[in-house]
């Protein structure tokens, strides 16, 4: 997968470089790995503004102004957590247009209700709507996070076109 993601960056900077978009990410399951990854291109400095990680569900209502409402409500892997988390990057970045955020469980330790492999992602481009969506993968913690990871930068190849 990683010649993938190699093309995946290639092209999303030169959709960033075409449209002058500069990216934020909000990371949890993925413990930055998006963010190294973004930055693994000589040259990202033109298109990647900044990261957050927050992996605890303090972190996300500090950092990123999630709700604990909506954490009690819906628990950190959810909709509405993905897209306040999406939100509160792009709020916190005003030099950026496109955000994405990503939170799901990894592995081990799912539930039935939340199994590993489960992962919410959400992405928006400045002054558009949120778009969230669900992702089922398989494997391994590190398999988990690296198709969330590769998902991760086929939304912000979809956000970064006009």
């Amino acid at each position: 997968m990683e010649k993938d993601l190699i093309g995946l960056i290639c092209q999303l900077a030169d959709q960033c470089h075409a449209q002058g978009y500069r990216i934020t990410t909000a990371e949890s399951c993925t413990g930055g790995w998006l963010a190294k990854t973004l930055t693994d291109l000589p040259g990202s400095s033109h298109y990647f503004e900044s990261g957050i990680i927050t992996y605890s569900n303090e972190a996300k209502i500090a950092l990123l102004g999630v709700s604990q409402g909506t954490l009690n409500r819906y628990g950190a892997v959810s909709k509405p957590v993905a897209e306040q988390m999406v939100l509160g990057a792009l709020a916190r970045n005003p030099m950026a247009h496109l955000a994405v955020s990503i939170t799901g469980v990894a592995g081990p330790g799912g539930t039935e209700s939340k199994p590993v492999g489960l992962v919410w992602m959400g992405g928006v481009r400045r002054g558009d709507a949120v778009h969230a969506g669900e992702h089922h993968f398989s494997g391994d913690r590190r398999a988990v996070r690296e198709q969330a990871v590769h998902a991760a930068l086929v939304m912000l190849c979809h956000l970064a076109t006009p």
